[in-house]
């Protein structure tokens, strides 16, 4: 009997007398593998892979069985791809949630404080200056202000900032308005300050910065020397000596900001009231936000700004958006009018773009409407501003405290005669009625602060992302697992079958060319 199997041939003898044998002619028997084709590596794959459908598909017995799993991996993988589409273009979106803490910080630094005089003017030593650009020949003998005279002053001051004269005369020093000063009950003094010009209060006065080439050394703490942190002032503001018709208010201003945070008292600065006693408690806020991509904010100190920051006496400030946008609006008034705004008398120092060099500009004058109308292009202007102030982002770290204030009435029957001694003593003229009016004058002039830590508890506010890399891989991997049953094993198998594939056609491509060499030969 004779069988073929494979390409082997078998021949059986049966005898009588003994069991089968079976001889095997091993000269048919081909010695070559058996030909594998691509459709059997393909197949083999979708019957064991563990990627859902491909095995209903593969191991179907009819047409309709065939298509109904196709159709349905086709189905789910279209659900899949979009799925995991959305959850990339969710990623590059880069969305961002705030987490908010409370921590305990202690040691904590205590906060710097500025002050300023409600007046940025004083009258004893400007009205001569003053009278004299006015009234050139004086004829009449003129020596008070009019309030026709009131657009003058400030023409009289563009006119000796842009000569480069020394203004500092003209405001009111800490020394003749500091009466005391102590901190967490030791003395300190107008030494312990410095000064920086504001625009809208002439000259005012920063407790507790950071001081340039030092460490946090010259920082004070809210604990130092066993205290819990007050700062104690006490200030006469001689309102007496105010410019007519330019206040129309008397007091002092200050605001509680970090150690190398400028201090934006002009728009922040609160209002201090004299005959009262004033309580200023803070609670200090830290908000921080991620860099790029997530936002566009920054630390970066351009140099146009280092040159602006120079004007703070030594104090080592950080990036300030509002300082940020000033320098850009006056650069760009600078070009377009070939002077800068007078209501930004103290930054007058710009770096036009593309250069290095530091110009120091005029002022414009007040009737001069090209300022104001170069300032309204600007912030109208996307592109010019992109141009102007593309250094202007948001702060990626924004220390706030916020103030809760409280007042009492003040001075005493008993600290009138210390007051008086103080004020006889200052450089500044008395009024021409002190003798019989002085306890009146000290009401409308004395007043006190103290600023206070309410508590060592800091709010934290930390922007953080919402999707992380593990989220993104997370998310694809519950799709694909959801959809089509895809895990990283499953995606081994398909390199494999990939593999597989690209080594078969290798194998047929070389034995192509041997073929050919041979017919060749």
């Amino acid at each position: 009997m004779l069988f073929i199997i494979e390409n082997a041939i078998f021949t059986t003898k049966l005898s009588p007398h003994s069991s089968t044998e079976v001889s095997v002619d091993e000269k048919t028997i081909d010695s070559k593998p058996i030909p594998v084709r691509r459709r059997s590596l393909v197949r083999e794959f979708c019957l064991i892979t563990s990627i859902h459908g491909l095995p209903g598909a593969a191991r179907s017995t009819n047409i309709l069985n065939f298509i109904f799993w196709s159709l349905s991996f086709i189905c789910f993988m279209g659900f899949l791809v979009y799925f995991v589409v959305t959850a990339i273009q969710a990623y590059f979106q880069y969305p961002t949630k705030i987490d908010v803490t409370y921590e305990r910080q202690y040691p904590q630094y205590f906060p710097a404080v500025s002050i300023c005089n409600a007046s940025p003017i004083r009258y004893d030593t400007f009205i001569g200056a003053f009278l004299n650009y006015t009234y050139p020949n004086n004829t009449n003998n003129i020596t008070t202000i009019s309030s026709n005279d009131f657009s003058n002053v400030f023409n009289f001051l563009i006119d000796a900032t842009n000569k480069n004269q020394l203004l500092d005369s003209y405001f009111f020093s800490l020394t003749s308005m500091l009466y005391s000063c102590t901190f967490n009950s030791v003395p300190c003094s107008a030494a312990d300050f410095i000064s920086f010009t504001s625009p809208t209060y002439g000259q005012c006065y920063t407790f507790n910065a950071k001081l340039k080439n030092s460490t946090n050394s010259n920082i004070r703490y809210t604990n130092e020397n066993g205290g819990i942190g007050v700062l104690q002032l006490d200030l006469y503001v001689h309102s007496h000596e105010y410019l007519p018709y330019v206040n129309d208010g008397a007091g002092a201003v200050i605001i509680v900001h970090d150690n190398t945070q400028v201090p934006t008292i002009d728009t922040s600065g609160i209002f201090l009231a004299p005959g009262r006693k004033h309580k200023l408690g803070y609670k200090k806020k830290v908000t921080s936000f991620l860099s790029s991509p997530y936002t566009d904010c920054t630390s970066s100190v351009s140099d146009s700004m280092k040159v602006a920051l120079e004007s703070y006496n030594g104090a080592d400030y950080m990036y300030s958006e509002n300082l940020c946008y000033e320098i850009c609006q006056q650069t760009y008034v600078y070009q377009q009018c070939g002077c800068v705004s007078p209501f930004l008398w103290n930054s007058r120092s710009v770096i036009l773009p593309g250069t290095d060099t530091i110009i120091t500009t005029p002022l414009c004058n007040v009737t001069n409407p090209c300022y104001s109308q170069a300032v309204n292009v600007l912030l109208n202007s996307i592109p010019i501003m992109d141009k102007y102030c593309t250094d202007c982002s948001q702060q990626c770290l924004i220390i706030n405290f916020n103030i809760q204030t409280s007042s009492l009435k003040t001075p005493l029957k008993w600290q009138l005669d210390g007051i008086k001694a103080f004020v006889e003593n200052s450089s500044i003229p008395l009024p021409t009625n002190w003798s019989t009016t002085w306890r009146k004058h000290i009401y409308n002039n004395y007043l006190s602060l103290s600023v206070v830590r309410e508590t060592s508890i800091v709010e934290i506010n930390t922007q953080s992302s919402v999707l992380g890399l593990v989220d993104i891989v997370s998310n694809i991997g519950g799709q694909t697992g959801l959809w089509i049953g895809i895990s990283f094993l499953s995606i081994m198998e398909l390199i494999e079958m990939l593999y597989r594939l690209i080594r078969h056609e290798y194998h047929i491509i070389r034995e192509s060319i041997t073929r050919k060499r041979q017919v060749g030969e």
